[in-house]
């Protein structure tokens, strides 16, 4: 989810920038809504279980993309299937180019031994490359963000008026262990912001577990709300613009905020914004990371699927008032 949401400040100055230029988007349906609000993209839906499953599948994509007359392929994914439609394109003869991800030099940032520890180019610096090698110009020194959503009813059942209160959003988990705050810690997190009743705090999560441990995290708080489970996704997101400030692991809901331009504060256990996944336009004092000098073989992982003995504990080391005081700072 958060690959997909990177590649949305990047579009959307591009369409600006390039008004004659007409983009598809290729993705699975369940990312339709980071699109819509972009004009001149069409959004193709990628039917992977059915029409579009395997080899032959992508076979099928590439005839159903081909009748778009489709001049250029920017591969943002480069991973084997968007390899294979790429090529399959090239091979008719039309321009394409893909997205680096630097492999090599993100290796040499978590490995264990002559680790280099220094801030690598970003994911969507690297996506901006991709349309450059296509021969169209994307500056995102000045970027643009879309307005706020109007909340609907349904969602306001849910998050109340605004009016002068400060709304924060909290998503606590991410898709693995090492990446997510200990919740005990982050109890004290949400326990310490609740006492400011200037302050309404949105939790967002999925799933059963996820919903049963955030609503522990609410318990008897009135200003403390869980959305996990009550709104669809394209309302979460219509939420989430309308948030002053999203408190988040390196996950999907950093980006999906970035992306609509609100601030995020990150937090970093056994990866780190070195690798390019800082949110995008959000300075770097608010990727609030683990002790270095405590456990310097970190970042461990670029994506924190990698497990490291004596190195579960890291995100211990950042500090619940570190974390209130950053937020408080960005409210004031």
């Amino acid at each position: 989810m958060g690959d997909v949401a990177m590649t949305v400040p990047v579009i959307r100055a591009f369409v600006h920038q390039n008004p004659s230029v007409k983009i598809t988007v290729v993705s699975r349906p369940f990312f339709q809504p980071f699109f819509d609000e972009i004009p001149n993209v069409n959004f193709f839906a990628v039917d992977v279980k059915g029409r579009h499953n395997g080899f032959f599948g992508l076979v099928k994509l590439y005839s159903d993309l081909k009748k778009l007359n489709i001049d250029a392929i920017a591969d943002l994914h480069n991973v084997l299937r968007s390899i294979v439609l790429r090529n399959l394109f090239a091979l008719s003869g039309k321009k394409v180019a893909h997205t680096d991800k630097g492999r090599a030099d993100k290796k040499a940032l978590t490995r264990a031994e002559n680790k280099i520890f220094e801030p690598l180019k970003s994911m969507v610096e690297r996506h901006v490359d991709t349309f450059k090698e296509l021969g169209f110009f994307v500056d995102l020194s000045n970027p643009i963000f879309p307005e706020k959503a109007m909340l609907s009813d349904e969602i306001l059942r849910i998050s109340g008026e605004k009016e002068s209160q400060e709304w924060i959003g909290i998503a606590p988990f991410a898709q693995y262990e090492s990446k997510v705050y200990p919740l005990d810690l982050m109890q004290k997190v949400v326990n310490e912001l609740a006492t400011n009743q200037n302050y309404k705090i949105f939790l967002f999560g999925g799933g059963k577990k996820e919903t049963d441990q955030l609503n522990i995290l609410a318990t008897a708080k009135e200003n403390v709300i869980v959305v996990a489970g009550k709104l669809s996704f394209e309302q979460e997101l219509q939420l989430i613009s309308n948030l002053n400030l999203m408190l988040s692991m390196d996950s999907g809901n950093a980006h999906i905020a970035a992306m609509l331009g609100v601030n995020v504060i990150t937090l970093w256990g056994a990866t780190h914004p070195y690798a390019g996944f800082k949110p995008f336009n959000q300075p770097m004092e608010n990727c609030l990371v683990s002790d270095r000098e405590e456990y310097p073989l970190l970042p461990t992982s670029v994506y924190g699927n990698k497990k490291v003995v004596g190195y579960e504990d890291v995100m211990r080391t950042i500090s619940v008032q570190k974390i209130i005081s950053s937020i408080q700072s960005h409210l004031a």
